[in-house]
């Protein structure tokens, strides 16, 4: 697969996707479009009191998303070529996980309105893992307000993500096994990582280390 213009790097938490995404940005001079948790001033009151914040955590996401996609839209990118680590259906699978009937009502209309038609990446790139391996990888990154997971949090989003992506079909998708891979400092594995996004064809491939 060649000239790819818009990659999306996705996963559940723990995932690895904000690493890969910045590595593979730098290795192909790419504009690195990150989410920005930090600017949500809602997420760490959220994962205190899921119940009590979710809504505002939502909307303080899908604005932010809103106002990158009219960029995207507009071109006002500072590279031909940008690879991100989240994609804009992202808000509403989480929308679905965190929010209740009737806050999800109200999220879905406020979308309608806010969110502008999103590009299409080129290639989306899946990160799956074991729930084992989520959870090592929070635990050894985790921010303050990460280790406040609720039991089943982490289970629930990575169901959510595997039924998700078990139905997209937007754009061509490589699903990588990323269980016995290290992408962030890992040259081999890097290498290939690269080598099967070169030659991938067709709508659907998938890259598993066995060990």
């Amino acid at each position: 697969m060649t000239n790819l213009r818009y990659v999306v790097v996705e996963g559940p938490i723990g995932a690895g996707k904000s690493s890969l995404a910045k590595r593979l940005a730098a290795h192909w001079n790419a504009h690195l479009l990150a989410e920005e948790p930090d600017a949500n001033p809602f997420l760490p009151r959220f994962y205190r009191n899921m119940t009590h914040h979710g809504l505002a955590a939502q909307l303080s996401f899908l604005l932010q998303r809103a106002d990158i996609a009219r960029s995207m839209l507009s071109g006002d990118m500072p590279a031909p070529v940008v690879v991100s680590d989240f994609m804009f259906e992202k808000d509403a699978l989480f929308a679905s996980l965190n929010l209740d009937e009737e806050e999800l009502a109200l999220y879905r209309r406020l979308a309608v309105s806010v969110m502008p038609e999103h590009p299409v990446p080129d290639l989306v790139i899946y990160l799956q893992a074991s729930e084992s391996v989520l959870l090592e990888r929070v635990a050894a990154r985790a921010t303050d307000y990460e280790m406040n997971f609720p039991e089943g949090y982490l289970k629930r989003v990575h169901a959510g993500y595997s039924e998700f992506f078990h139905q997209y079909d937007s754009a061509p998708m490589l699903i990588v096994n990323t269980d016995h891979l290290n992408l962030v400092d890992g040259d081999e594995d890097f290498e290939l990582l690269l080598r099967c996004i070169g030659e991938m064809r067709g709508q659907r491939s998938y890259f598993n280390k066995s060990v």
